[in-house]
């Protein structure tokens, strides 16, 4: 059992920021077309973070010419280029499902909660020059 850990821990993405449900998020996708690649932007709501491990995905809601569209997307999947958020939902349900049946701007609408980001901020000492005597006063005696 250990060595199946190893295995999954070696796979999984650690370049992802940490969002929860509620969150408006960017995920950038790389889609393949014919022998070219391109990278398209899916911008949406999560609705739901399921499970665990390698198997984890999470569901995003966007509404495109009125219609919903939803999309699951393996968290460590190697299509997702890169995942942005943009802006912290303040929600209290684990899973967002009555989103369905709300149309419109409510379907959309989501009061945002202000989250503490730690950044540690490293100050350098600035370097002490030594002091030569020909930059110290003289004073007269």
């Amino acid at each position: 059992m250990d060595k199946l850990k190893l295995v999954e821990a070696a796979q999984l993405r650690k370049d992802m920021p940490d969002f929860h449900v509620g969150d408006t998020i960017s995920v950038f996708v790389k889609v393949i077309e014919g022998d070219k690649e391109r990278i398209q932007q899916f911008k949406g709501i999560v609705m739901g973070i399921k499970g665990s491990g390698l198997s984890k995905t999470f569901r995003v809601r966007k509404i495109s010419n009125g219609v919903g569209v939803e999309r699951i997307f393996p968290i460590n999947s190697p299509k997702i280029a890169k995942v942005e958020i943009v802006k912290h939902g303040g929600i209290r349900r684990a899973k967002l499902y009555y989103l369905r049946k709300l149309t419109g701007k409510a379907a959309t609408k989501i009061k945002e909660k202000k989250r503490k980001v730690l950044e540690t901020v490293i100050v350098e000492p600035a370097p002490v020059q030594p002091e030569t005597p020909a930059e110290t006063p003289v004073q007269a005696e």
